[in-house]
Parts: C-alpha cells; structure tokens; sequence
C-alpha cells in the first residue's frame, strides 16, 4: 500500500517544481540546477547545446583568365622559376665612353690638299678601306724617285750579270767588273731609300707595288685608308682644304669602334678593396633596365685631386650598339653572394590581404599562388615555399594581374 502512495507523492512534488521552474521567478532556481555535475538547462544564460565541431573549408587560389594576346597587350614577361643568387651589392655611378684602344686617326704626313672625301660623319668603314685622297707635289716627287731608283737598279743588275759572264771568260777586266758591281750595289741601296720614303709617307707595300702601273697623271694622289673598321665619329676637314703644313690640320677622321666600351667608374677608395682586375661587374642603364655584364680590365692607383675617388675601367660587349658613349649608367659590384634553390625578382611578387603571391602561368591564364619568402636583395627574392622549380611566372606588370583579381573579387561578391 505504501508503494502506489509514494508514487502518488513525488508526481505531485515533480508536477510543482515544474510549475515553479515555468515561472519567470524560477531563474535563479534553474541556474542552480544546471550548476549541478553532469547537468544542463537549455534556454540558461551562457548554456548552449553542443554542436557539432566545424571543419575549415579548404582555400583556392584565385584564378585569372587571360588570353594569350591579352598577356602581350599587358607587357607581361613569363619566366621559369629557376635557382638564383642572393647578394649583396655597391651600386657605383659611372659613364660610357670609347674604348680607347679602339679608336683610329686618319690622318696625314705631308703637305697636300684634299681631292676626295668618301666618308660622311656616321658612316661605317672597313678596315683598308680609302676614306678620302689627297693630292701633293711631296708625294708625287717621292713616287718620281723611287720608280726611277726601281729602273736604274733594274738596269744595273742586268748590266752586272753581263759583266761578270765576260769576266769568267776573261773578256773583261776585274777593275771594270767590280766598276759594274759597285753601280749595281749603288742602285740597289738608292731604291731601298726611295722605297722607304714612301712608307714613311704611309704607302702601304701594295701601293708601292702598284706604282710602276700606276697612270703618270695620278703620281701626285695619294689615298688614305682606315687603319681599323667602325664608324666615322668626327670629319675635321673640307673638301679642298691644305692640310699637313705646322699649324694646320693634320687629322681628317676619327675612327671609332664600338663594338665594345669602357665604363668609367668612379670609386671611393674604401670599396676598392671589392674590386680586382678581371673581376665581372653589373651594368645598368636604368634602376629597372636589364644589367649587362662587363669585365674590370683598370683600377687607377691614384685619387683624382677633386673628388678624391679612384678610376675604374670596365670593358662592356656593345654588338649592337646599344650603350652610346656620354651615357650615364649604374655599376653594381657584388659583395657577398649566396646560391638558393629558387629566386624570383622582386617585380614577379605581390601583396593581397597581406600574403605574398605570385602569378604562376595557366593554360587559361594566371594562378595566384601564395608563396612563402626567404632572403632578398635588391633585384631577388628566395622563395622557401609555394613554388616549384621550372614553374613559369609572371616577372613583369604583376601589378596587372593584382588590379585584375581586385576586380573579379568585386564582382564576384556584388
């Protein structure tokens, strides 16, 4: 009988605690029992279900989709991302100028007036090649003499065969044989002078040789050559001005080639300790132009009294005549170099949301991909992750591609 009745009792003591917890007075109450071990109240301040864990979703890289002729509308260079060197360089000031023994003169040795001028300032001459013809009583009266120096020794030799065949048979005396033999020895030494003479004029050994052919009206001409090919840099006479005489000019072309040039640098003598003969150099027109390689052939073992820095002289390859002389250009010496596996310039990364990416190049386009960087320079930057090796990316205009996926962020969340 007492079990049904204890039943009865505690539905009826559950039934009121349920009307009391209902009530808005029952807060503190229900705060109290879901302090309890193992308890929990739903609807209690700061007690809530438990939910499942959430897992992050997985992050893709934006991708850009561009055309091949987009690309080159953009000026967007691709290269391959490949091992590199990270150094530390001395940027120093320094000027084209001719190589200096690349330079030639034209010039005269006798007093004459100019006949001809074959070449204009710029024009491109060859080596040998006649550039202008002068025309000089000197020259002419130095021909004259040499060609009859050349007939009598002629002569004298034929002359000396014959009197020595008569002098074996005895048809001749001694005294007149060595008579002939001593006119013979005479012309010889006189055609050899006069020979000289014209060397000395500056004939060439095939212009002597081609005198004896050389028409009679056209003794007085004498032709200049080129002693080196290249350009015309200066043309300092006119077409019949005297030249040769003391006090006038004597030069007609300057000769240069430009096939490679000095870069004259200007060092303070603390960073000379960075410098050896032989050692290569970075040359660069501009802070972001392309840097061409040249090798230090001179280091000036004195200060100039005025700026108190040291000459330097490196010697650049210019086959295409890309560096002018009077150009203003930036050496960069390499202090301290370290290898890393991949090394990008600095124009190939950029920032979005405060990572550092890089536009790795697609079929359809560009992939950015967020990469994790190492050590930098001025023109490099290490990737340590993100990047593999031979991957082709974008290493120019890469602002381009950041505004391109700023927009499609935009448009992708109106």
């Amino acid at each position: 009988m007492k079990s049904p009745l204890l039943l009865l009792a505690g539905g009826l003591v559950l039934g009121i605690i349920g009307v009391i917890l209902a009530s808005d007075r029952a807060g503190p109450l229900r705060a109290g029992l879901a302090s309890l071990p193992g308890m929990y109240w739903a609807g209690s301040p700061g007690h809530t279900l438990p939910r499942q864990r959430e897992h992050p979703r997985e992050q893709h890289e934006g991708d850009l989709k561009l055309s091949a002729e987009q690309i080159e509308v953009a000026g967007i260079k691709v290269s391959d991302a490949a091992p590199g060197v990270i150094a530390r360089r001395l940027a120093v000031p320094g000027t084209i100028v001719p190589n200096g023994d690349r330079i030639a003169r034209v010039s005269v040795r006798l007093l004459g007036t100019v006949a001809e001028l074959r070449k204009r300032l710029g024009d491109r001459v060859e080596r040998n090649e006649v550039v202008a013809v002068i025309e000089s009583r000197e020259v002419a009266d130095a021909k004259t003499e040499y060609l009859s120096a050349r007939f009598t020794h002629e002569l004298q030799e034929i002359l000396t065969e014959r009197a020595k065949r008569l002098a074996d048979i005895k048809a001749m005396s001694e005294n007149d044989y060595l008579r002939a033999r001593t006119a013979f020895d005479d012309a010889r030494i006189k055609q050899a002078a006069a020979r000289q003479k014209l060397f000395a004029l500056g004939l060439t050994e095939q212009q002597v040789a081609a005198l004896q052919n050389q028409p009679a009206g056209t003794l007085q001409q004498q032709e200049l050559r080129s002693p080196i090919s290249g350009l015309v840099a200066e043309r300092r006479v006119d077409l019949g001005a005297l030249v040769g005489r003391e006090g006038q000019e004597s030069e007609l072309f300057v000769i240069v080639d430009l096939s490679d040039v000095w870069v004259e640098l200007a060092v303070a003598p603390a960073e000379l300790a960075h410098l050896a003969q032989g050692q290569e150099i970075a040359v660069r027109a501009r802070a972001d132009g392309d840097a061409a390689p040249a090798r230090v052939t001179f280091i000036g073992p004195l200060l100039d009294k005025e700026t108190r820095l040291a000459r330097v002289v490196a010697v650049l390859s210019n086959p295409n005549d890309t560096w002018k002389p009077g150009e203003f250009v930036t050496a960069e010496i390499r202090l301290a170099a370290q290898p890393v596996a991949i090394a990008v310039p600095k124009t190939a990364l950029q920032s979005i949301k405060g990572a550092r990416v890089v536009f790795v190049r697609t079929d359809e386009g560009f992939q950015v991909r967020t990469v994790l960087t190492g050590r930098e320079d001025e023109r490099s930057v290490e990737i340590a992750s993100g990047l593999t090796l031979g991957e082709p990316i974008a290493v120019t205009n890469t602002f381009t591609l950041k505004a391109e996926r700023g927009k499609s962020e935009a448009a992708h969340e109106d």
